[in-house]
């Protein structure tokens, strides 16, 4: 009998992915939506790289206990990817902060009560390195989510904290995954991804200039390979892997393999940060970011080698082809 899975958030830039990779794998899919409406563009953007007869989707909301008992009902697994996201920072921070926290709760809570086997979270780096000084980070490190670190570093540190301590008990496996910037081709997801946004701002000549930002960065197929791999690696139960490169990528190296590659309108000066502060005081995005810029954090990924066996894909690799993704 093919073993089925429910990935929550599989209309997302990660989920599609994921989606994906569980199809190619051979396992039966139930895909969660917050409407209807995304179950169509869902499927034939997913169809693009797998097959789909063994695709299924069900309507839950992260702010709502209708529909989870059912649509976790039959799963062995679950892939608990979906996070709020919104295109700008909100006024008001618990506008991600609730329905992150309160749907991983619930998520949780059904699978624990359904008798799921393993549960995969889509965590961040974000809840690893937010705040931190220079230096490097492992699984063991965890961001401040009572400093200034944003609303949406603090929604990922909140909803993975409440994740372990929810499970604390062990009632079900839990396997964490923190991803870095993801990067890669998008199958047609909406703009649920910073990257995604970024690459597409950088290609269509939307950002006049490049702030001194370097971060730990994947492949999104390797982050989906990886999650289906977590699944069943029996090393993997109660831990945290990092799925990123251990140096710091900076996004002046993004910006200049673009360049190379035909994309004239990419920028190439680099923006002071004194001009930054300034923009940060009208512009939350820029104010998100601020205390990441000149900041270089290195990572300890050793686990996600040796546990999960990663391969990553080249940068270069990825970045270019989520703009040929994004320019079609």
């Amino acid at each position: 009998m093919t073993t089925r899975v429910l990935v929550t958030g599989i209309s997302g830039y990660i989920g599609q992915h994921v989606g994906a990779e569980l199809l190619r794998q051979g396992y039966e899919v139930v895909g969660s939506v917050r409407s209807t409406a995304k179950v169509d563009p869902t499927r034939k953007a997913i169809e693009t790289v797998a097959p789909v007869d063994n695709l299924s989707f069900v309507e839950a909301d992260l702010l709502s206990d209708n529909g989870w008992d059912e649509a976790i009902a039959g799963c062995t697994y679950v892939m608990h990817v979906a996070s709020p996201y919104v295109m700008s920072a909100p006024a008001d921070e618990n506008e991600l902060i609730t329905p992150a926290v309160e749907g991983t709760k619930r998520v949780i809570l059904a699978a624990q009560r359904a008798g799921v086997k393993r549960l995969v979270l889509t965590s961040s780096t974000v809840a690893i390195i937010s705040g931190q000084d220079n230096g490097r980070y492992g699984p063991d490190a965890w961001s401040d989510a009572n400093a200034r670190i944003g609303a949406y570093s603090k929604s990922k540190t909140l909803a993975e904290r409440a994740a372990w301590d929810i499970n604390r008990d062990n009632a079900m496996e839990l396997t964490v995954i923190n991803p870095g910037g993801a990067f890669g081709p998008s199958l047609g997801a909406q703009p649920d991804s910073v990257s995604v946004m970024m690459v597409s701002d950088l290609v269509n000549g939307k950002m006049p200039m490049i702030p001194d930002l370097a971060l730990g960065m994947v492949d999104v197929r390797d982050v989906a390979r990886l999650h289906v791999t977590a699944l069943t690696a029996t090393q993997a139960a109660g831990q945290r892997f990092i799925a990123a490169s251990e140096e710091p990528i900076e996004m002046a190296s993004l910006a200049a393999t673009l360049k190379q590659a035909g994309y004239a309108k990419v920028p190439s000066r680099k923006a002071p940060k004194f001009l930054l502060q300034l923009m940060s005081l009208f512009n939350g995005d820029v104010r998100t970011m601020l205390p990441l810029i000149g900041k270089r954090i290195y990572l300890d990924n050793t686990a996600t080698f040796e546990v999960l066996g990663w391969q990553p894909t080249p940068v270069e690799e990825s970045i270019t082809e989520m703009a040929a993704s994004l320019s079609k």
